[in-house]
């Protein structure tokens, strides 16, 4: 019976934290927020009353056949008013998206920084970006007939990136200065070759989208990208919660685990390949949104610690907060002007990594 107490108590102390439980709540509180803003302004205002009250409407909320037209693609029932159908069929659905690439960039750079034990690493530095941005654009200026197997495509793009950077940095092992390198050469590489792809665009509105994609966008968003993020969403977060176990083991060292009966390098590939997933959904969906995987992690475990169950839920509800608030700012500092939320999150992230940078005297070891 002292074993079981012993045991439970361990379990109450994982998940009962108060700071944890106070981040959750203020991400809520402003992701919140953010959504009523976002959806009472446009060419059909509401107050934040009606916002409110259609968000939180009953009648669509608990109806199967509204639900299965937004996730199935059914046809969309015939007794939805006009403000019902503008919220829940336009408004929220760029919401749901940020909430879901919101997660999977921070959660994709909480895993990438606990394998490479480098604070400074994140999909976008270790090039895993750039390798899945370059296939998905490929698809959506060549190969279009590929588009509907964007989050897989997305995903081997940013496998074979991460591959890459791994055989660059290797020389009887790795080390943390070594993989930001390989990522930062990779990286370079790639991008030079998706701007190199813009030559042989023909169609103007093919290349507008190409350029607005490679921003980073929730613009024109809606149930069908909910569809595609969604489930692989839903894998990548199970499997990240199912090795914070592994991932505490790795933050200990790589001689460590190797002392405690740890494959080092299949667990690092495998960890590893739960980020690329959650990366590639979040890119196929929204495109190339920069600093989300790279300063929400940072944000968390300043508060919560470096426990690798606690910052990947911490995570889950800071990286959506951030990057749903970031596209309320987007759609409204310049309205009717839109700007692309990955250039609101890029002048929030890099300050803040400067702040970071001056104030840590050894930035790059977790």
């Amino acid at each position: 019976m002292a074993g079981l107490s012993e045991r439970s108590e361990r379990v109450r102390e994982t998940w009962v934290d108060t700071k944890l439980a106070t981040l959750i709540v203020g991400s809520l509180g402003v992701l919140l927020v953010a959504t009523l803003l976002q959806v009472s302004f446009g060419a059909y205002p509401l107050t934040l009353s009606e916002a409110w009250h259609t968000v939180f409407d009953g009648q669509v909320l608990f109806s199967e056949a509204v639900w299965r037209a937004f996730l199935f693609g059914d046809d969309i029932p015939a007794w939805l008013s006009r403000q019902q159908l503008i919220v829940w069929n336009i408004r929220l659905p760029r919401i749901l998206v940020g909430i879901l690439v919101g997660a999977n960039l921070a959660v994709s750079g909480a895993i990438f920084q606990v394998v490479t034990q480098n604070e400074l690493a994140s999909p976008y530095i270790l090039g895993v970006s750039d390798g899945a941005g370059l296939v998905v654009l490929l698809a959506l200026t060549t190969f279009t007939g590929l588009l509907p197997f964007l989050p897989i495509l997305a995903a081997l793009g940013g496998a074979g990136a991460f591959l890459l950077v791994y055989i660059i940095a290797w020389k009887d092992g790795t080390n943390p200065v070594r993989l930001v390198l390989a990522g930062v050469i990779v990286g370079t590489v790639f991008g030079s070759l998706q701007r190199a792809l813009f030559f042989f665009i023909d169609n103007l509105g093919v290349a507008m989208s190409a350029q607005m994609w490679l921003s980073g966008s929730l613009l024109g968003t809606d149930w069908e990208q909910i569809r595609i993020a969604l489930p692989f969403t839903v894998l990548a977060v199970l499997l990240a919660l199912l090795v914070t176990r592994q991932l505490d083991v790795l933050l200990l060292g790589e001689e460590t685990a190797k002392s405690l009966g740890m494959p080092v390098e299949r667990v690092r590939f495998f960890v590893a390949a739960i980020a690329i997933l959650s990366t590639a959904a979040a890119i196929a969906v929204a495109g190339l949104i920069g600093f989300v995987g790279l300063i929400v992690p940072h944000m968390v475990r300043n508060i919560v610690g470096s426990n690798s169950k606690r910052l990947l839920i911490g995570c889950l509800f800071v990286g959506p907060a951030l990057l749903v608030g970031a596209d309320v700012g987007a759609r409204l500092a310049l309205s009717p002007v839109q700007l692309p939320v990955g250039i609101i999150s890029g002048l929030v992230g890099g300050p803040y990594f400067l702040y970071l940078m001056r104030k840590k005297e050894q930035l790059g070891e977790i």
